[in-house]
């Protein structure tokens, strides 16, 4: 866990109220452990509508032309849980986060809950400490670099579905799902699937939900094929 001090270089902005970067980056595991009065629970919340008011606005300006459905689509797909925890992920935003020992032995600082939490938390408490400009500031080329075109995640929704319509219109067949493997405890398998079009293996997935690992293969299939 890195001292909170050095987040301003990580951020590219110094709070004026460091109790407020303290809350944000405090996770609950954390609190319990040391008795503490406040998570970054509320400040995710705040974030969470912050960072969507700041999108809101770019996806309808940049797409002038698109009806509101898509616009909203396009939307879920940037605020969503992977793509939130990417942005936190590159910026080293779980080297800060304040967690429990068992959380930590566990590397729950890379886990994509945590840090989509931590990076809607450090939003909302950027927000109150700075205003709307320099978060908006923030954000933006943050996402026009890592999500050049964002309609390109709208496939990130549904990997099943879009693997499924794409393998069906290029390839006259549907793909197929296979568990490889369930390794881990009882009480959390983690599961790796394998996703197959016309017998040839086209990716893996592996997580704690058999679905969930479904999913990441079709999303790293559609991401093969695409190419």
């Amino acid at each position: 866990m890195k001292d909170i001090s050095k987040f301003k270089y990580t951020l590219g902005y110094d709070f004026k109220d460091k109790d407020l970067l303290k809350e944000a980056l405090t996770h609950r595991s954390y609190a319990v452990e040391r008795n503490l009065t406040y998570d970054n629970q509320r400040l995710e919340f705040l974030g969470d509508a912050v960072i969507e008011i700041i999108l809101t606005e770019y996806l309808f300006n940049r797409y002038k032309d698109n009806p509101e459905g898509q616009l909203t689509k396009m939307r879920s797909a940037l605020v969503k849980q992977g793509t939130l925890a990417d942005l936190a992920r590159d910026l080293n935003f779980g080297d800060f986060l304040r967690m429990g020992k068992g959380e930590l032995e566990v590397e729950g600082n890379n886990r994509n809950s945590s840090l989509c939490d931590l990076f809607e938390a450090v939003i909302g408490a950027y927000y109150l400490d700075a205003g709307l400009e320099p978060v908006k500031n923030f954000i933006l080329p943050l996402i026009e670099k890592k999500y050049p075109n964002p309609s390109e995640l709208l496939v990130t929704l549904n990997p099943k579905g879009a693997l499924q319509e794409f393998t069906q219109k290029k390839f006259s067949t549907a793909p197929v799902y296979e568990l490889l493997e369930t390794s881990g405890p009882d009480h959390q398998p983690s599961y790796t699937i394998a996703v197959y079009v016309n017998s040839k293996q086209l990716a893996t997935g592996t997580a704690h939900k058999r679905k969930t690992a479904e999913s990441l293969a079709a999303e790293k299939a559609m991401e093969q094929l695409t190419k």
